[in-house]
C-alpha cells in the first residue's frame, strides 16, 4: 500500500427512499438492508481497508451521526471523522475532505466513494482501484469509475466517452464526452445499444491538488467559504470554522458543479459488478430470488394475481398474504407499514407527507 493514497467515505445521506426501514435517526448506511450481516458503512470500510492503509481512510458524515460511526467503526481515528453540521450534497463534502488531506499531505491521491454501494467481485474491484489510483497519481485528471452497463437501467446516471463504441470496449482510461442524469426508458435503451455509455458509479479518483484547482475554478461559491482552511483544519477551531462555512454553503453535487463542466473529466472502465442501492426499487432489481410472477419476498407468503412486487417484513417468520398487486412495495416494520407503487417517484412523493404535523415519531 502507498502512503499517499487516501479514501474518503461519504456517509451523510439519509436514504429516505428506504423508509420505513430507515429513519432520520437511522439512515441507510448504518443498517443492513441486504441481510448480509453488516451495515453498508462497515462493508465499505472493510472493502477499502484491503486496498488503502486503514489510517488513511476518512469518513465524512453529519454530526448527528457521530455516535453511530464510532460504534460501527471503532478503529477509525478521531481525526479521520469529519463532521458536517448540515447536509450540503457532495461538492461541499468533498471540499472539506480535500482541504483536510491537503493539510496533511500535499501529494494526496484520494478516492471518494458513497457508503452504500454493493460490489460483487471484490478482487477485480481492488485491482481496478489500484490501477485508477496509479493513473490519477501521474495525470492531471478528475476520474470517475464507469460501470459497463448490463442493460438499459433507468436508476443510474450515464456517462458517454469519446472515441465511440470501439474506445468504450477497451480497458484503458477514457476521456468523458457527456454526463446524463437518470434517463427515461427510451433514452436508456438508446444509450445501452450505442455501446458508448457507462453507468456513473459515484466513485471518483484524483489528486487532491488537481481537485482543488477545478473546485476553485468552477465552484468558487463553495471554496471561498473555506478561506483560511490552512490554519483552521486540523486545529481546535476546526468545528467552529466548518459550522460557519456550511451555514452559507449551497447544496450542490460534485457531478453538477465540477464533473459536467471540467475539461479534464476522465473515466476508468470497471467491470467488477456494482449496484447503487438507492431505493426499494433498486433492491427489487438486484434480488435474484423471485417467483414465477416476478415477486420477491423475505418470509413465508401466499400470493395471487400479484406481479413484479417487493414484499418485505421485519419478521422472517410472519406469513404475508397478498392479492391483486402489480409493481408494488409492501414493507412491514414493527411500527410502520408501507404499501405503495414501486416506482421511485411514487415513493418519494408519498413519503413527503411525513413532513406534516403528527408524524414526528415516524420520520
Amino acid at each position: 500500500m502507498t502512503d499517499n493514497r487516501y479514501c474518503v467515505i461519504m456517509a451523510g445521506g439519509t436514504g429516505s427512499l428506504f423508509w420505513p426501514a430507515t429513519r432520520e435517526n437511522r439512515p441507510k448506511q448504518f443498517i443492513d438492508i441486504t441481510a448480509g450481516g453488516r451495515s453498508f458503512i462497515r462493508t465499505t470500510y472493510e472493502r477499502f481497508a484491503r486496498i488503502i492503509q486503514p489510517e488513511n481512510i476518512l469518513v465524512v458524515t453529519l454530526d448527528r451521526f457521530e455516535g453511530m460511526v464510532k460504534k460501527q467503526l471503532p478503529e477509525l481515528p478521531e481525526k479521520n471523522l469529519l463532521l458536517e453540521p448540515y447536509g450540503r450534497n457532495t461538492a461541499p463534502c468533498l471540499a472539506y475532505a480535500m482541504y483536510t488531506l491537503l493539510k496533511r499531505d500535499p501529494d494526496a491521491v484520494m478516492v471518494a466513494t458513497p457508503s452504500d454501494l454493493l460490489i460483487q467481485d471484490e478482487v477485480l474491484f481492488a485491482e481496478t482501484l489500484r490501477n485508477a489510483m496509479d493513473y490519477a497519481a501521474g495525470h492531471n485528471v478528475l476520474m470517475t469509475l464507469g460501470i459497463t452497463p448490463t442493460g438499459p437501467d433507468t436508476h443510474f446516471g450515464y456517462i458517454q466517452v469519446q472515441g465511440g463504441k470501439k474506445a468504450a470496449s477497451s480497458s484503458k482510461p477514457l476521456k468523458v464526452k457527456t454526463f446524463t442524469e437518470k434517463p427515461d426508458r427510451n433514452l436508456a435503451e438508446v444509450f445501452f445499444r450505442s455501446g458508448e455509455f457507462f453507468w456513473n458509479s459515484g466513485m471518483f479518483v484524483w489528486r487532491a491538488d488537481t481537485f482543488r484547482n477545478e473546485m476553485e475554478r468552477y465552484v468558487p461559491e463553495v471554496t471561498r467559504l473555506f478561506q483560511g482552511w490552512e490554519g483552521a483544519v486540523g486545529s481546535p477551531v476546526e468545528r467552529a470554522f466548518i459550522e460557519q462555512a456550511y451555514t452559507d454553503c449551497p447544496k450542490v453535487s460534485v457531478d453538477t458543479a465540477v464533473m459536467e463542466k471540467t475539461d479534464i473529466a476522465w473515466l476508468f472502465p470497471a467491470g467488477f459488478g456494482w449496484s447503487d442501492l438507492s431505493s426499494w426499487a433498486a433492491l427489487y432489481e438486484l434480488r435474484k430470488e423471485k417467483d414465477a410472477d416476478g415477486n420477491t419476498f423475505n418470509s413465508p407468503h401466499l400470493s395471487e394475481d400479484t406481479q413484479d412486487s417487493l414484499i418485505f417484513t421485519s419478521s422472517p417468520h410472519k406469513l404475508v398474504a397478498v392479492k391483486g398487486l402489480d409493481d408494488y412495495l409492501v414493507i412491514d416494520t414493527p411500527d410502520a407499514l408501507l404499501i405503495c407503487p414501486k416506482e421511485e417517484k411514487s415513493v418519494r412523493d408519498f413519503i413527503a407527507g411525513l413532513g406534516m404535523p403528527g408524524y414526528e415519531d415516524f420520520r
